[in-house]
């Protein structure tokens, strides 16, 4: 990879240059040099154990995207000598649907969407990783529309009874990776700030972030301003009104030459007991698995990256309400 060596040990350089080699070097197998055999890979849509599943789901994406390109955006990471290193890895891909998978029959048609992944990793080799897909920006690309699109996949996976259970605090296994991050002003600062809005202190935005913020949200969509962000973040709340929200892992960091930068992964737990960006309140149970990155500047959030899958939302909601 251009500008990527490992003549230094250079944590984030080590991150960008496997994905590099995996991806779009075409390397595959070297999942198994890279990944511990039994490592615990959660997304949002299931938890797989072991090298081999990463390698499976990996060319599966391959085979449906064979152009993908993975851009990374920002490597924000953490060295603890009791859990080793953990990154928390901000991708941006461009890919073409020119195979048949999980979203149909080829389409054609370029996609482009973000990926945040924390790996931990000792020994050069990743053991536990936490990963969520904007899939909602991918299926709006393809003209799906996410509730049909989840239904067909609920029964291509075999049924309400027998498709693979999203994410949640029953199907999550416990890895070896056992840090929770850093105790950072800045990691404190957003976390304080995802908190307040969490509790519907609306005005959070308008005291925090830049008058200028611009949020990437999922679906794609990029928004602009105060009004647009506290929309979103309203909107997100009033689906679960009554919802907890747990934060899992922090880190905050001050680097020459970048803004100052954060990476949280949080949890919301609770029912679809409200109106606001899944539709009609069903009272389903649902789990979301989220990350958040963030840059700083001297007017408060200027940056902000938020990811959450929707089909794991949507197909907790259908498998509830049928």
């Amino acid at each position: 990879m251009h500008g990527v060596t490992k003549t230094d040990w250079d944590f984030p350089q080590f991150i960008l240059e496997i994905t590099w080699e995996i991806w779009e070097e075409r390397q595959v197998e070297r999942i198994r040099d890279y990944y511990a055999s039994d490592v615990i890979m959660r997304s949002a849509g299931s938890v797989t154990v072991g090298n081999e599943a990463v390698v499976s789901s990996t060319l599966a994406t391959l085979a449906e995207f064979p152009d993908r390109q993975l851009l990374g955006e920002d490597v924000i990471w953490l060295d603890s000598d009791a859990h080793g290193l953990l990154s928390s890895h901000r991708i941006f891909s461009t890919a073409t649907h020119l195979g048949t998978g999980l979203f149909g029959e080829a389409t054609g048609k370029r996609v482009y969407f973000r990926t945040i992944a924390d790996c931990a990793v000792k020994e050069h080799r990743v053991y536990d990783e936490w990963l969520v897909r904007d899939h909602g920006a991918i299926l709006r690309q393809l003209n799906l529309d996410p509730r049909d699109f989840v239904r067909d996949l609920i029964e291509r996976d075999g049924g309400r009874d027998h498709c693979t259970p999203p994410l949640s605090a029953e199907t999550d296994l416990q890895g070896a990776y056992q840090g929770s991050g850093d105790d950072s002003e800045l990691a404190q600062r957003h976390e304080d700030i995802l908190t307040r809005l969490f509790n519907a202190e609306l005005a959070t935005v308008s005291k925090s972030y830049d008058r200028a913020c611009q949020q990437e949200i999922p679906g794609g969509l990029t928004l602009h301003g105060w009004a647009d962000i506290e929309q979103f973040w309203a909107g997100l709340r009033a689906s679960f009104p009554n919802a907890n929200l747990n934060f899992h892992h922090r880190i905050g960091r001050r680097d020459p030459e970048h803004p100052p930068c954060t990476a949280l992964r949080w949890t919301l737990e609770g029912r679809h007991e409200g109106w606001g960006l899944f539709g009609p309140p069903t009272n389903a149970p649902v789990y979301i698995l989220g990350m958040s990155h963030a840059e700083f500047g001297p007017r408060g959030l200027k940056r902000e990256f938020v990811l959450f899958d929707e089909i794991a939302i949507w197909k907790q909601i259908i498998l509830k309400t049928g």
